[in-house]
């Protein structure tokens, strides 16, 4: 052994080191780590999740945005339990989704994930009551107290405030009121996370605001964490944390706080946007930036005191 080999206390002490890591997410109620999704269609790869990182915390009300085919619906199948990662890792409430069994997966959407789709039709059964759709989870879900689960259902109806919805069935109710039971629906098991496609996109302003509401007393009077995804402003500004996703990757981040002004005691909001720097140390700069200083394919790097410079590449001044 020469004077440069470690001892065995060098390799514990590494060993220990290594054990005392935090593992990334440890704290999160959601993990995405470096998820990837892969599509083949017609021997054509088409990568709709490119090693993606996300992580949210219990009791968070945060909004998804992206354009079309930015990989944000994919990621809420994934989420769902609908559609199985190809490569990375993924955790939701402590359950691994990429070694789920079809058993588990069933278990996992009738207990752990609610789901509200944006179309009203794929929410609702039509030939039973507001009441009744809001029982069914918890009949799928085991045996149980019909009684029990007629006033858990009258409970969700009464928070949402539609008590009077109870006994109608879907086509006698209007767009905003088939949202807000569908929202019952997905809480009626009690689930960890509350997931939402678009559930605004199909209604006007001011029903979208009482659905949204909707969201915001789960999210408050039963601490659940709920992840929406939209393309409505409105609802995105809405929310404490918009994460914004391009190209299969989490891009940037708007984190929204309250201020008091000491003087008047007036309350506004300040949102700050943050450019998403994931574990592999890339970062996707905003369009708009790159296109005014016409960055292309590489650019210059400086490390200074307190920040990175960037710069757009003058190799072919020099």
């Amino acid at each position: 052994m020469t004077g440069t080999d470690p001892t065995l206390a060098d390799l514990a002490a590494r060993a220990r080191s290594a054990r005392e890591q935090p593992v990334y997410g440890q704290d999160a109620l959601i993990t995405c780590d470096r998820l990837v999704r892969v599509f083949s269609t017609d021997g054509i790869e088409v990568q709709a999740l490119q090693g993606l990182d996300l992580l949210v915390r219990e009791g968070e009300l945060m909004a998804l945005v992206g354009a079309s085919g930015s990989g944000k619906s994919t990621l809420m199948n994934i989420l769902a339990g609908l559609d199985t990662p190809t490569a990375g890792a993924a955790r939701v409430a402590g359950q691994d989704l990429l070694t789920m069994t079809a058993k588990d997966r069933l278990t996992y959407r009738r207990s752990t994930v609610g789901f509200v789709w944006q179309q009203t039709s794929r929410n609702l059964l039509p030939y039973l009551t507001a009441a009744q759709n809001i029982a069914l989870p918890m009949q799928l879900a085991g045996p149980g107290k019909r009684r029990k689960q007629a006033e858990r259902a009258l409970e969700l109806l009464e928070l949402l405030e539609i008590p009077d919805c109870a006994d109608r069935r879907p086509h006698q109710l209007s767009g905003g009121q088939q949202q807000r039971v569908a929202i019952a629906v997905a809480l009626a098991n009690d689930p960890a996370v509350l997931l939402a496609d678009e559930p605004t996109g199909e209604l006007d302003s001011h029903t979208a605001e009482q659905v949204f509401a909707a969201f915001r007393t789960a999210n408050e009077r039963l601490g659940t964490t709920i992840v929406i995804v939209t393309h409505d402003q409105a609802v995105a500004g809405e929310v404490r944390r918009t994460v914004a996703i391009r190209d299969g990757r989490t891009s940037t981040e708007v984190l929204r706080r309250s201020e008091v002004d000491e003087t008047t005691g007036h309350e506004t909001v300040v949102a700050r946007e943050y450019a998403m720097l994931d574990r592999a140390g890339r970062l996707q700069l905003p369009a708009e930036y790159t296109q005014a200083l016409g960055m292309r394919d590489r650019v210059a790097l400086e490390l200074e005191p307190d920040h990175i410079a960037v710069w757009p590449d003058d190799s072919d001044r020099k």
